[in-house]
């Protein structure tokens, strides 16, 4: 299946092996010049990029009319709710999977979700644990491993996966405490899934409109096959796609589609 990648942010990486610090940003026709040593850690070059990166520039030109920030406001309002009946509603079976985490594998119920946010912000999210307690020090061995063309990590028979937690990816349930990301603002109900450090430092310039909005639980590609689109073209393709056309009307009816994708498990894993 073929990508169409639409537009383009103007900035170009310059890589280098010099231990020499990196000159400040410098305007060049055309965009800008940002140098990212190798010797800089995932979330330095973060840093570095997200400051010149005009993030402005990957939203619709509607998004600075009064009606879009009305949108947004609803938006919110309506992760809050939402947000907040599911936790209660949920909270017996919340505790149910805790129980069951903590009792089939040595290690913590949670899993510190260490991610970036709008504007490559950083923040913290969590996941019920799903993997063995030591499963970030084993990925790197486990890179040649990868089904997923670009630089997001998917594994359909990932060893470091419990048994319990493959039951639970299946049908998302490991994702539900994010609900309390969304509550408190660092997450949406609906929006692009927020990327590790060292997943956006490897990201092509259009692809970094995927955090020019708050990431979200769910979106286009969750309901259009999640882990059986193997490119990651195609999966910021739709990211962008979503930024857009965004509307409410497209956020409830990528809710009622998440329904049906979850309980059928489609591409989970």
């Amino acid at each position: 299946m073929g990508v169409k990648v639409e537009a383009s942010q103007p900035l170009r990486i310059d890589t280098i092996e010099s231990a020499v610090p990196a000159p400040h940003l410098s305007i060049i026709p055309g965009g800008a010049s940002v140098v990212l040593p190798r010797q800089l850690s995932p979330y330095d070059r973060v840093d570095r990029l997200s400051a010149a990166i005009d993030w402005k520039s990957y939203l619709p030109e509607r998004a600075a009319t009064a009606s879009w920030i009305w949108e947004q406001r609803v938006k919110r309002a309506m992760d809050i709710v939402l947000a907040a009946t599911l936790l209660v509603v949920l909270s017996p079976l919340l505790l149910l999977i805790g129980l069951a985490v903590k009792l089939t594998s040595p290690g913590p119920v949670f899993y510190e979700f260490r991610v970036l946010g709008k504007n490559a912000r950083r923040f913290v999210a969590y996941k019920f644990r799903t993997m063995v307690a030591n499963a970030d020090e084993l990925k790197p061995g486990l890179m040649r491993e990868n089904e997923m063309k670009g630089p997001a990590f998917k594994m359909r028979c990932d060893p470091r996966v419990t048994p319990l937690g493959r039951w639970l990816r299946k049908f998302s349930l490991d994702e539900l405490p994010q609900l309390w990301s969304v509550l408190i603002g660092d997450m949406r109900m609906v929006g692009p899934r927020p990327p590790f450090a060292e997943e956006f430092v490897r990201y092509e310039p259009w692809q970094w409109g995927r955090l020019a909005v708050t990431p979200g639980i769910t979106c286009i590609w969750q309901v259009a096959g999640r882990s059986d689109i193997r490119d990651f073209d195609e999966w910021a393709a739709l990211d962008m796609r979503y930024i857009r056309n965004w509307n409410l009307a497209l956020d409830c009816r990528i809710l009622l589609q998440t329904v049906p994708a979850v309980l059928q498990g489609r591409g989970a894993y």
